[in-house]
This record gives C-alpha cells, sequence and structure tokens, in this order.
C-alpha cells in the first residue's frame, strides 16, 4: 500500500487499541496536548517501520514531511516527553493485538534471546550510562563480550510477539525465562541448547508447558529425528523475528540513556513490528513479509 494509506491504517489501529487499553484518563491536571497521543503514537509506529531509531529523526521527519497531517506536532522535547510518558500504553495495545491474533492460544511458542548494548564495549568500563543497571555479558551466537542488557523475546509459531523481557546482561537466560511470565500460554515451548536445565523443563512441565531444546553431542536423545527437524526449523522463526528487529526497527540502536526511555523504545518497536504482522494478515499476505507492505 502506499505510505499515505499505511499512515491511515496505522491511524485507525491505533485509535482502536487506545480505546480498549485506556480505561482511565492518562491526565488529571493541565491541558491536554496539542498533538494527541494517538497522532503521537502512529508517529512513532510509522517512524519504527521507516527504520528511524531516534526520537529526533522521527519528529525531523513528520516536522518536514507531513506537517499538514499532524498539524499539533509541537517542539521535539515535547514530543519526545510526551512518548516516553506514553510507554505503558503501548505495552498494554501490543498485548492487545497480541490477543486480536489468538497467538497465546496457538500450541507451539518459540523463545531466543539476543543483546542490547547500551555502548561500545571500549567505553564501557568508564561511560556512565545505566551505570549500576547495565553489565557485562556474551553472546555466543556473535562470539563477543558487551556491556548493556539482554532481552528475552517470545514468539508464537507463526511469529507474531508474545512477549519481551529485559535483563542485565550476566543474567543466564534460563534464569531469565524462569522469571518471566508465562501463565497465557501452554503447549510445546522450543528453544535452543542455552535453555537445556531439567530443573526449568520440570517447572515449566507444572505450568502445562512442555519445553523442548536440541541436546548437546555428548547427551543422549531418545526423541525421533523427525521431530527434532521439524522443531529446528520452527525455531528458526524466532531467529528471523530477531533479525527483523534489529535489522528493520534497529532495536539494538536505542540511543537511550535511562530505563524510561529504554523501556519506551523497546515498546515502540515491538508493537511496531506486531502491528505490522496484523495488517499483513489484513491484506491476506504472509505475517513476516515487511518489506513489501508498503511502496514508496
Amino acid at each position: 500500500m502506499p505510505l499515505d494509506e499505511f499512515i491511515i491504517h496505522v491511524y485507525c489501529e491505533i485509535c482502536e487499541a487506545y480505546a480498549a487499553v485506556a480505561n482511565t484518563p492518562l491526565r488529571r491536571r493541565g491541558f491536554a496536548p496539542a498533538l494527541s497521543d494517538q497522532e503521537a503514537l502512529t508517529l512513532e509506529v510509522v517512524g519504527a517501520y521507516l527504520g528511524m531509531s531516534q526520537d529526533k529523526q522521527i519528529w525531523s521527519y513528520f516536522h518536514g514531511h507531513w506537517r499538514a497531517w499532524f498539524p499539533g506536532l509541537g517542539a521535539r522535547s515535547t514530543f519526545v516527553r510526551q512518548s516516553a510518558n506514553l510507554w505503558a500504553i503501548k505495552q498494554c495495545m501490543h498485548r492487545y493485538w497480541v490477543g486480536r491474533r489468538g497467538a497465546s492460544k496457538r500450541t507451539v511458542h518459540l523463545v531466543d534471546g539476543f543483546p542490547m548494548p547500551v555502548c561500545h564495549f571500549r567505553r564501557a568500563h568508564f561511560s556512565q550510562v545505566f551505570r549500576g543497571e547495565a553489565t557485562f555479558g556474551y553472546c555466543a551466537s556473535k562470539t563477543q563480550t558487551y556491556y548493556g542488557f539482554k532481552a528475552l523475546l517470545l514468539t508464537s509459531g507463526e511469529g507474531v510477539i508474545q512477549d519481551i523481557a529485559l535483563f542485565a546482561a550476566h543474567v543466564d537466560e534460563r534464569d531469565a525465562l524462569a522469571d518471566m511470565d508465562l501463565s497465557g500460554i501452554q503447549g510445546m515451548l522450543l528453544g535452543d541448547k542455552g535453555f537445556i536445565r531439567p530443573t526449568l523443563k520440570e517447572d515449566l512441565a507444572r505450568q502445562s508447558i512442555d519445553l523442548h531444546t536440541p541436546l548437546r553431542s555428548n547427551m543422549l536423545d531418545s526423541r525421533p529425528r523427525s521431530f527434532m527437524r521439524r522443531a529446528a526449523r520452527a525455531r528458526r522463526l524466532v531467529e528471523t523475528v530477531i533479525g527483523q528487529l534489529c535489522e528493520r526497527f534497529e532495536i539494538e540502536r536505542n540511543r537511550a540513556r535511562d530505563l524510561w526511555h529504554l523501556v519506551s523504545r523497546l515498546y515502540r518497536k515491538v508493537a511496531a513490528h506486531t502491528l505490522c504482522v496484523l495488517l499483513n494478515r489484513q491484506l491476506g499476505r504472509p505475517c513476516l513479509h515487511l518489506d513489501g507492505l508498503v511502496s514508496f
């Protein structure tokens, strides 16, 4: 669809979700902002899809090209502050869209983690960004040590992001998974070798979640090879979603300096990805084909 139609579709979906999740007034005093919350969220989601990782980029683009559509768009600092204050609404809207897709009712779910560095490794020892919150961690897929956080992503078997959790980089993925709220899902959960832990599998089994991971070479596997091949193919889907978040939505490049802005921008990109998947389904397109969703 053309970009102008995409903006309209996003705005309509956000208005519907906002009305469903904002049950109480967000502001109890003062004047309402000139740019409505629905308009600010539309700018965020569209900007995230277009690959803009910074609030300044989003504000500059819409201020220069779409000001007639958003006459209430004022100073950049006002837009940045309003966007950050809407972090909880973005989280609730994401859950609303997940519920509309029925992702939590699926029988297959996928989990994987990825690093979220907050500064270059060479500056980590003297950087004051997230001091006392970020830690050093190791990313096995990139074979590198980094300074920052670790994100754990939970998706459905068709690639819909169901939940995301943020932890310090040194936290073990198995501990992070144990701390996640998995009460809304049941069925099979597929992870990689990093989630191998008998006690974790037993704990999840008590929640009606059947955790499956490939085993190490020195471990005996009694499961059929055909099942493991199908599980390996299915597990690649979560890697595709993480790749889209990192490449198109630049989720690893938040440029935030505090948790307030970091969480806000994190949920902006997760909500944008989920909404794009929802629009793809409405148009009869494959869920994760994001590149052709908008024509330029």
